[in-house]
Parts: C-alpha cells; sequence; structure tokens
C-alpha cells in the first residue's frame, strides 16, 4: 500500500507539478488513511470503502479536525483513488459521494475603521525600521495582498506614479490593484531608505542586511506593531480582511471586492457579507426603536 501512495506522489511531482506545499498536505492527509487501514487490518487499497471512510473521517472530527481539513482530505482520496482506478489497482472510490460533517464558519477577524486609523495615524520615525513597518502596514490595508503576496513583491511590480502594484496571487494569476495615497507616500518613504541598504535583488522588503523579508519576519512585525498601537493581536491577514470588509461596506460591489482579493469563487468573498451585516445588525439594535425585542419593554403590554 505504501509502495502505491509513493508512487502517486511521484505521479503527482513529475507529471502533475504541484508545489511541494501542495504535494506535502497531499501526503499528510494520504497517510492517515494508511495508519487507518493497518490498525483496522485492511491489506490493500481495494480493501477502503465507504463505511470505513465514513468511520474514519467520524473519528478525526471527533479529536478535533476541522471541517476544513476533512473536505481536503477526502479530495486527496478521490484523486488518489482516480489514479490507482487508471493504474487498474481497484476499480471503485471509497470517498465517493462523502461530505465532511458541517463546521461552524468562523468569521474572519477584522479591525473597525478607527482602529484601522489609530494604527495607521502614530507618529513614524524617520528610521530604515520604522518607514518599512509603516509601507508594509500601508499596503497591506491599502490594496489587501495576502502575505505571499507581500513577500514576493519586487519592485518592479510598483507603479507608484501611476498608483499600482501588479501582484503573483494564488495558482500563479497576477491582478493589477489600486495603491492609495497614503500607501504611495508611506512607500515613497521607505523606498528612498531602502537604496541605502545595499540590497541584494530587487524585493521591495528588505532586512538591515538587504535580504528580502520572509512571511514570518513580517509576521512578528506586524503583531509588534499591533501590540504598540492598538494593546491587542494583529497578523496580516487582518488586515486583508479589514480591506475587503470595509470596502463592502462603502461600495456593497461583492464583485469588485472579489477582483480586488483575487477569489477564484465569489463564495470565498461572501462571508465578508456576513460580516457587514453583522454591523448593520448591530446599528440596527442599538437604533431601531422597537429593536429592543427582549427585556424590561416585555411586559409592557
Amino acid at each position: 500500500m505504501e509502495r502505491h501512495l509513493d508512487a502517486y506522489c511521484m505521479h503527482l511531482r513529475s507529471e502533475r507539478q504541484v508545489s511541494p506545499h501542495t504535494l506535502e498536505a497531499y501526503r499528510r492527509d494520504l497517510s492517515k488513511v494508511l495508519a487507518f487501514c493497518q490498525k483496522q487490518n485492511l491489506t490493500t487499497w481495494a480493501a477502503l470503502d465507504i463505511q470505513s471512510m465514513r468511520s474514519l473521517t467520524a473519528r478525526l472530527h471527533q479529536q478535533g479536525q476541522s471541517s476544513r481539513s476533512l473536505a481536503r482530505l477526502l479530495s486527496a482520496v478521490r484523486g488518489f483513488y482516480q489514479y490507482l482506478n487508471r493504474e487498474g489497482i481497484c476499480e471503485h472510490d471509497p470517498a465517493n459521494g462523502l461530505s465532511p460533517p458541517k463546521g461552524e464558519r468562523r468569521l474572519p477577524k477584522t479591525l473597525d475603521a478607527d482602529r484601522t486609523l489609530q494604527l495607521l495615524e502614530g507618529g513614524v520615525e524617520d528610521d530604515f525600521l520604522a518607514r518599512r513597518d509603516q509601507a508594509i502596514l500601508e499596503l497591506f490595508y491599502s490594496s489587501g495582498l495576502r502575505l505571499s503576496e507581500l513577500t514576493g513583491l519586487n519592485c518592479e511590480q510598483l507603479d507608484l506614479s501611476d498608483g499600482l502594484v501588479q501582484v503573483l496571487g494564488k495558482g500563479s494569476k497576477t491582478r493589477v490593484l489600486p495603491v492609495g495615497s497614503k500607501a504611495r507616500e508611506a512607500l515613497t518613504q521607505w523606498l528612498k531608505l531602502r537604496a541605502l541598504a545595499n540590497p541584494a535583488d530587487d524585493a521591495v522588503f528588505i532586512s538591515q542586511q538587504g535580504r528580502r523579508l520572509g512571511p514570518r519576519a513580517i509576521q512578528v512585525r506586524v503583531k509588534a506593531a499591533g501590540e504598540r498601537e492598538l494593546g491587542q493581536n494583529l497578523h496580516p491577514h487582518m488586515l486583508r480582511h479589514s480591506f475587503a470588509s470595509h470596502l463592502l461596506e462603502s461600495s456593497q460591489d461583492l464583485r469588485a471586492v472579489q477582483e480586488l482579493l483575487g477569489h477564484a469563487d465569489i463564495a470565498t468573498t461572501q462571508i465578508y457579507t456576513h460580516l457587514d451585516f453583522q454591523h448593520l445588525a448591530t446599528v440596527y439594535d442599538s437604533a431601531h426603536p422597537r429593536a429592543k425585542r427582549k427585556g424590561s419593554s416585555d411586559h409592557e403590554h
């Protein structure tokens, strides 16, 4: 069974050319299935049936695996069995028709507009780290970049005169995004200091040694800014979420926000309509004269 799993991973790497990150995720998920088979004394992939697969997903769910992780595992199993069927090793798919247990849909945490201003409008020292970190925060919030998009950003992708940035998103798709005036200002100030640091390559954001900043370094700097300016935990994705929800709240244009975020599926963007509704519901409950449906007024009639 392990031999077939190794052969499938080799097929994914050489023929399907999946990324090392995706390959590792597939192998991790399918190794869980293999371990389950060994415990159940199933000695061939043909012996794993739908009932066993249902039992495995239920067990993993009880152990705290999220609905999303289980959906990925089932997807990995389907892909693997398509391969096994093609190779004539078996003739079924034990994940066929199975869906993961429904998980709670957690809404992303965001900063409201006032807290965002508080974060970005503190005084900025005119030094290398302060100017760089300010440019990072401004660009995250101005253009809604993913962490990987910001770390991969090169100077040639910035057009500050027209206020545009071109980013390479998921699935190697490029998109061009507007850069707001405050972010342009912060980037202009930063790029002056960057030029003095003997950059090793074209990376926009570099360390004092001139090397491209990695994802972990940026997360640490964003976290430090959150603690310093707001006294709370802050991570890059929270700035992306804030960008999306503030834009949607003002424009009500879901398709435009989908384009700006680079979501392949509008269902991913629709989570922000839930955030927006939460805000509307709060306003309604606090402002509408007949909104307080529970409480002291109940027994007045």
